[in-house]
């Protein structure tokens, strides 16, 4: 699973760093009132300014920035708390004011810096990809890297895919793998979706053995499989962090992929078609065994009642009902 580039933000801090440019990671830690951006999110800034990501929706990000150049020239952390007034806060966007603080590090050497190894760690878990955390406590500067079952309070966090800090004055950073779409059709529906699945942070991939459909033309840059939905889904092994969608209309091909995903991890299955669709759907599901209870698992018709009639509008919708799923 490739992240997107605007997810690079540990690894981008690290190539500065190893390029002789020096980097600082600019972490959000904890924030009030309104806030665009959640505990976690987080900058990386390099010795010459240059920037990847985000801390706030700009109300901030100048004072982060110059700090992360003095952290560059000292080798100190810091934590910055920042009160952001109503009338910053409707300039940057928001409706209201509200206080963030930002955990900011120097790359390196240093009592108070974060190690080079400990990020090219991370780094190698994002890659993998496996599920990481760094666990920093600022009264020390103490910093290690987690994975899940090493410790209660960080699978917690692994679970609901939320940083923060505990109340033992630890922050907690996760780094968990990509969320997935797998998308079972390539019909038109198909192309905008994708599109907006990677832009909401998915990786997506593109399941039909039908080579007409599943051409490189049609789905240029994306990651296709021409083979028969459920084979494709053993190879992907769907989990928690995964989303299935079936877009084809023909039972051949949507049934193999409802039958596997409803007996998987996957935390949404949406299906395209009519309510007389989904009905003769049931019907064949519950003569194959499958209980009401499983069967109620299934979205469908696919997506949220916004009045969608365009392929992108659709897409627009199924998207809007994965992302109510997944935060529920």
């Amino acid at each position: 699973m490739k992240r997107a580039d605007h997810d690079l933000i540990p690894e981008a801090a690290l190539a500065w760093h190893r390029a002789g440019t020096g980097a600082a990671l600019a972490t959000v830690i904890e924030t009030w009132g309104s806030a665009p951006r959640q505990a976690g999110s987080q900058l990386a800034i390099s010795g010459e300014g240059e920037m990847l990501g985000s801390v706030s929706g700009g109300c901030v990000e100048g004072a982060v920035i110059t700090e992360a150049l003095d952290s560059l020239a000292d080798r100190k952390s810091r934590v910055l708390t920042f009160g952001v007034s109503d009338e910053t806060a409707f300039a940057a966007g928001l409706a209201c004011g509200g206080t963030i603080r930002v955990l900011v590090e120097p790359v390196g050497d240093g009592p108070e810096a974060l190690p080079e190894g400990l990020l090219a760690e991370l780094a190698e878990a994002r890659a993998a990809p496996r599920a990481a955390a760094i666990v920093t406590t600022p009264a020390t500067w103490e910093r290690r890297l987690l994975t899940p079952g090493a410790d209660p309070a960080t699978d917690a966090r692994f679970r609901s895919d939320r940083s923060g800090m505990e109340e033992d004055g630890r922050f907690i950073a996760i780094h968990n793998p990509p969320l997935r779409l797998i998308v079972v059709g390539a019909v038109h529906i198909a192309q905008p979706l994708l599109q907006i699945a990677r832009t909401c942070g998915y990786a997506p991939t593109l399941i039909d053995p039908r080579a007409a459909f599943g051409s490189a033309e049609r789905f240029p840059g994306e990651t296709i499989l021409d083979d028969w939905p459920d084979e494709a889904l053993a190879q992907l092994h769907p989990d928690a962090r995964t989303a299935i969608v079936t877009l084809t209309h023909d039972p051949k091909l949507d049934d193999p992929a409802i039958r596997f995903a409803l007996n998987s991890k996957a935390f949404y299955l949406g299906c395209l078609g009519s309510t007389r669709t989904h009905a003769k759907r049931v019907e064949r599901l519950l003569a194959e065994g499958f209980s009401p209870e499983q069967i109620a698992k299934i979205h469908a018709p696919v997506g949220l009642d916004i009045g969608a009639k365009t392929p992108a509008e659709i897409a627009v919708s199924v998207m809007a009902q994965v992302t109510e799923t997944l935060r529920k």
